[in-house]
């Protein structure tokens, strides 16, 4: 039975029709494909072609039409992949074909994903979108590794930034002292890479070399793994742990939340989880 057999009269009735000659920018989420949302399945299965990031489980690929054409876009790091520009410039052509073109995008279009990039190009040639969007992996993917980016006795704030610019270097552009003294937690995308300098930017900018610090690769699929460490010990413990890339990370006493909150490990690994002590420090009480 189709997803759209599935999905009550009333709520099919709210979903939108997917037009000839318009793209639509989805956000697919952080890996799961239970984590995609009703609009962006409801795209899947009405696109002619769907053009898809690395990020991107190819799982959720399923809910495509059989008649969909499927073309990889995917921009990863160190290996040869397809200019910014020509993937804009692809919406448009198909778009101009009178294709429904649906751009699957990993976490959520509007978060460090290039997402503004492609709509305001095709605002410049006269191309109707729509924005679908997705759960992004600073918030979902680190909920399925037990760390929540707010606690109430933790933190009132938090920072998402990226750990490299346009150039694949460290950004200059963010102000380090300002997020190193003003943000409890940090959340950071695309940072693995350049963790080593990061980490001593935001130490020599007053953060303790002993605050905990987790890395979350393939965050909410089959092949999640995390690393919890300290932030003076972040770049040689990544380095022995032979982790790579997608990974989120976080900063800061949230991270210690985990021990109690590791309901995925829990479900897999058949135990129980109970109350931490460790949490009380969380709660700036003693430990």
């Amino acid at each position: 039975m189709s997803l759209q057999a599935n999905i009550s009269d009333a709520l099919r009735d709210r979903l939108p029709n997917f037009e000839a000659g318009h793209v639509w920018l989805v956000g697919a989420g952080p890996g799961d494909p239970g984590l995609l949302t009703l609009h962006a399945a409801n795209a899947l299965s009405q696109a002619d072609v769907v053009i898809y990031d690395a990020l991107v489980n190819e799982e959720c690929l399923k809910l495509a039409s059989s008649d969909a054409q499927l073309e990889y876009a995917g921009k990863r790091g160190g290996k040869p992949s397809p200019k910014q520009r020509d993937i804009s410039l692809k919406l448009v052509e198909y778009a101009q074909a009178g294709k429904r073109v649906l751009r699957l995008k990993g976490g959520d279009p509007f978060v460090f994903g290039r997402g503004g990039e492609e709509a305001l190009t095709l605002v410049e040639h006269g191309i109707p979108f729509r924005i679908v969007p997705g759960i992004t992996a600073g918030i979902g993917g680190l909920a399925y590794a037990g760390i929540p980016v707010t606690h109430r006795e933790t933190n009132h704030n938090v920072t998402f930034l990226t750990g490299h610019d346009a150039t694949g270097i460290m950004p200059d552009a963010i102000d380090w002292a300002g997020v190193a003294r003003g943000s409890k937690v940090i959340v950071m995308y695309m940072a693995m890479k350049h963790i080593d300098v990061i980490a001593k930017r935001l130490i020599a900018e007053g953060r303790s070399a002993d605050e905990p610090i987790a890395f979350v690769c393939d965050a909410s699929t089959d092949k999640q793994s995390v690393l919890e460490t300290t932030l003076g010990n972040a770049a040689k413990d990544v380095e022995a742990s032979g982790l790579k890339p997608p990974a989120i990370v976080v900063v800061g006493e949230v991270v210690r939340l985990r021990k109690g909150l590791d309901w995925k490990g829990a479900l897999e690994e058949g135990r129980t989880l109970v109350p931490d002590p460790l949490g009380t420090r969380a709660q700036g009480q003693s430990a």
